[in-house]
């Protein structure tokens, strides 16, 4: 069952932390995960069904090496009318949604590692070189590049012409949408053992909200980076580095004025986005893949990738998907009356919205899913770890 965690984990030391702590803590990760014996659960078998669904597959294309086995944040950015994707070895590409007709590609020969994000006329990534730069959207000239503090593993998040970038080593850093010039900055202490990647911020109000690897939801002022306020999400318990790991590393999403957000090991929290107070826990559910909603409800895979329905109002469940266990989801996206979700063998699958049965499935490669899908007027794109993106739209018969 713990398999999961093992991929998912990094060893941060921080301060003076030396070679003896690094191996006290791996031998507590491996004694914890492993329990001294291969007790992993294997994925659920796909069984067949009758399909409630018609799965129409728009386009198809592969566009360079996708995430090339490394654990990035490379997602499928769509907007304007294009979808734009990159590749771990450099190369960004624009295709037209409608057709994936190629518009234009680039080589960097960079590493990337989170992005692209979007802005009014922009295309925004991130490096594990430290790097950022930027992108005219609609010719895939580069307008400027710069140096940040650290390696970037979250997308891009522009609003107002300010670029928010995050950073392994616990910084927000604002920069100019025009030129990259550093507007300022926030830094956040980051614990002895976190999961590798950090959640996208989200916009709001003029704030910026963010999960930290210590368990905390901060709100900065877009325009100066000042702290607005902070409260702790998901509280450490147990007595080991381990036990007490809770980093809110999932993108946050906001809706009617509150703010809802996973965590490992730290259950689903909703949060009032004006001052951070906690409307409610949910702390039967832990994830580190994210979540989605839509006028009512949210939905999440859990660590064992089950997808769950939850309450907004509350964070009562209101549904459990089994069948799809342990099958490494993604974290789901809701639109109209469905759920979709990618697995590890390529499969898309759909989700009744009413009780989370199985509607429909396509397996568009048989690398894995590893980012949410992205649904745009109804049609879901999808980027697998091998790079292949598709265009699907799903309809009853």
């Amino acid at each position: 069952m713990r398999y999961l965690t093992l991929l998912f984990l990094s060893l941060v030391l921080t301060g003076c932390a030396g070679f003896k702590q690094l191996d006290e803590i791996t031998k507590e990760l491996s004694s914890y995960i492993l329990g001294g014996e291969d007790n992993t659960e294997p994925p659920n078998e796909l069984v067949a069904y009758e399909q409630e669904i018609k799965i129409e597959l728009l386009w198809k294309e592969k566009t360079g090496v996708g995430s090339d086995g490394q654990d990035v944040k490379l997602v499928p950015a769509v907007a304007y009318g294009k979808v734009i994707t990159a590749d771990r070895e450099g190369l960004v590409e624009a295709r037209d949604a409608s057709t994936g007709k190629l518009l234009w590609s680039v080589e960097k020969e960079l590493p990337l590692s989170g992005g692209p994000g979007i802005g009014l006329s922009t295309v925004i990534l991130g490096t594990s070189n430290a790097e950022v730069f930027a992108l005219n959207i609609n010719s895939g000239e580069e307008l400027w590049k710069v140096k940040v503090s650290s390696e970037v593993l979250s997308v891009p998040r522009i609003e107002q012409k300010i670029v928010i970038i995050r950073t392994t080593d616990g910084r927000e850093i604002a920069l100019s949408e025009a030129d990259g010039e550093e507007i300022w900055t926030f830094v956040t202490s980051i614990p002895a053992l976190t999961i590798r990647g950090s959640g996208t911020p989200i916009i709001d109000d003029e704030n910026v909200i963010t999960g930290n690897a210590n368990g905390k939801l901060i709100a900065l002022r877009l325009k100066d980076g000042k702290l607005a306020w902070e409260t702790s999400i998901a509280i450490p318990k147990g007595r080991s580095e381990v036990e007490r790991l809770v980093d809110l590393s999932v993108d946050p999403i906001v809706s009617d004025g509150v703010i809802f957000i996973a965590s490992y090991q730290g259950g689903v929290s909703g949060i009032l986005a004006f001052d951070g107070d906690v409307l409610w826990r949910n702390e039967e559910v832990s994830s580190f893949s994210g979540l989605s909603n839509d006028w009512k409800y949210l939905y999440l895979s859990d660590t064992e990738s089950d997808v769950w329905q939850l309450d907004q109002r509350m964070g009562a469940a209101l549904w459990r998907q089994k069948e799809l266990h342990q099958r490494r989801l993604t974290a789901p996206v809701a639109y109209e009356d469905f759920v979709a979700v990618g697995d590890f063998e390529g499969f898309v699958h759909w989700l009744a919205v009413s009780d989370g049965r199985q509607l429909g499935r396509i397996q568009i490669t048989d690398e894995p899913i590893q980012v949410q899908p992205v649904v745009v007027d109804g049609v879901v794109y999808v980027y697998a770890a091998d790079g292949t993106i598709a265009a699907l739209k799903a309809s009853l018969f």
